[in-house]
């Protein structure tokens, strides 16, 4: 199991410095792999070649991988990022929601989709650094459905965590509303 976030990948449970600085709002992050060639040509492949079939294989991945190793134990649900609308009817689905409902077959936890919407169409994060990935997704996701995550255990899960900006407004928007704690999972995170 890879550790928690990119640049701590050598000391399981620590921050790194640019964590410490501007900490992310969620408790902890686990991934299942490091985004190596491998791992990163099944998640292209899954994510834009259409390959909806990776998700078992790569959920299973993720939930073997970090099974029994989440600090506060199994989630009581699940909720994957949200793509904004007009992104998610261009790919035909929600990569993130498709490995989140792995998951959940996995652990036997719900999973909902309807908790958070993304209401910014946001520009792909793939050339930009730390800032301004935090900037691009400041106030781009509103919860919908507060009254299913108020005290509860919930995990945002997503394919890839770089920097950790997309989990963390994810969870910070979560938190606002009365979720207890609020992890992260990720298949892969870069190194």
């Amino acid at each position: 199991m890879a550790p928690a976030l990119p640049q701590a990948a050598d000391r399981p449970g620590r921050l790194c410095g640019a964590c410490r600085l501007q900490p992310p709002a969620f408790a902890y992050a686990r991934a299942g792999a490091r985004y190596g060639e491998v791992v990163r040509e099944a998640l292209h492949a899954f994510k834009f070649g259409g390959r909806r079939a990776l998700a078992a294989p790569l959920g299973d991945l993720l939930a073997e991988a970090v099974q029994g190793r989440l600090p506060r134990g199994l989630p009581d649900l699940l909720v994957p990022v949200p793509l904004h609308p007009r992104r998610e009817r261009e790919r035909g689905f929600n990569q993130s929601s498709l490995l989140a409902r792995r998951l959940g077959r996995a652990w036997g936890r719900p999973v909902r989709d309807d908790i958070l919407g993304r209401v910014v169409a946001t520009p792909s994060q793939t050339a930009l650094d730390a800032a301004a990935r935090r900037a691009n997704v400041r106030g781009a996701f509103r919860l919908r459905r507060p009254e299913l995550i108020t005290g509860r255990h919930v995990v945002v899960v997503d394919d890839v965590l770089t920097t950790g900006a997309t989990l963390s407004e994810c969870a910070r928007t979560l938190l606002e509303v009365g979720a207890a704690t609020v992890g992260a999972l990720t298949v892969a995170r870069v190194v």
